[in-house]
């Protein structure tokens, strides 16, 4: 199947195209709410997007039943010294420091840690290290492109910019309208020669927008070990998340 999406309104519907023999275009709303059209071959993609973007309004609706019907899940974080978090595919152990300067969250040595006056307050603890994690993430991703952008600059693609977004199911997403590379901010806590594998990727998709063989011919030439990097992050990343 492929990844594909289209611009609704002011958000991206991603969703999964798969060619059979059926007479319709068809859609389907999983319960983890990816979604899946399937479509006869002979059915061009604009048409299919167009299906799709028609689609919106009820694709938004039946998202958001699933996402009411998800299991309230209490998170596992109490944000206590001693806790584990995952950053560039190590473990940190969190260290809370009592201060009566700017809270902030600092890390080295094997810790991550975490300044604030008011030690008992969950939710100003949790922002803090999403904010923290948010920072990092914008500056690691920004490094990866600039260290891989000159491999496909002789393809004729132009230097896209990169945007963090929370995503359930991908770890990145070319938005070749925008020239825009989307990635879910989760990815800071993998390896950087992961990171860097998801960036090449998206990044050849400025030039292939599908996985063809063109694709992977080119994803192979300019990275012959994506494999093994795609199966940490499938493996032990998504798994740890």
């Amino acid at each position: 199947m492929e990844n594909h999406q289209v611009q609704y309104g002011q958000k991206f519907i991603e969703f999964q195209l798969e060619r059979k023999n059926v007479k319709n275009v068809n859609l389907n709303i999983k319960p983890d709410m990816s979604i899946i059209v399937s479509a006869n071959s002979k059915v061009p993609i604009d048409f299919i997007y167009e299906f799709v973007k028609g689609k919106g309004a009820w694709i938004s609706k039946h998202v958001k039943n699933f996402e009411n019907v998800q299991p309230n899940k209490q998170s596992e974080r109490e944000y206590v010294s001693g806790e584990t978090f995952k950053y560039l595919g190590k473990q940190y152990r969190l260290r809370i420091q009592v201060t009566d300067k700017e809270d902030t969250v600092k890390y080295f040595r094997g810790f991550i840690y975490l300044y604030i006056k008011d030690a008992n307050n969950y939710n100003r603890k949790a922002k803090l290290i999403e904010e923290w994690y948010r920072e990092k993430a914008q500056k690691v991703f920004e490094k990866s492109l600039e260290k891989l952008y000159p491999l496909v600059q002789k393809y004729a693609i132009d230097k896209p910019s990169i945007d963090l977004r929370l995503m359930k199911v991908r770890w990145g997403s070319a938005l070749v309208d925008s020239n825009t590379i989307l990635l879910n901010s989760e990815l800071i806590k993998a390896p950087k020669h992961c990171i860097d594998y998801v960036v090449l990727h998206e990044l050849i998709h400025f030039k292939h927008n599908d996985h063809s063989d063109g694709f992977y011919n080119l994803l192979y030439s300019l990275m012959p070990d994506w494999e093994k990097r795609k199966a940490i992050l499938d493996e032990e990343i998504v798994r740890d998340l």
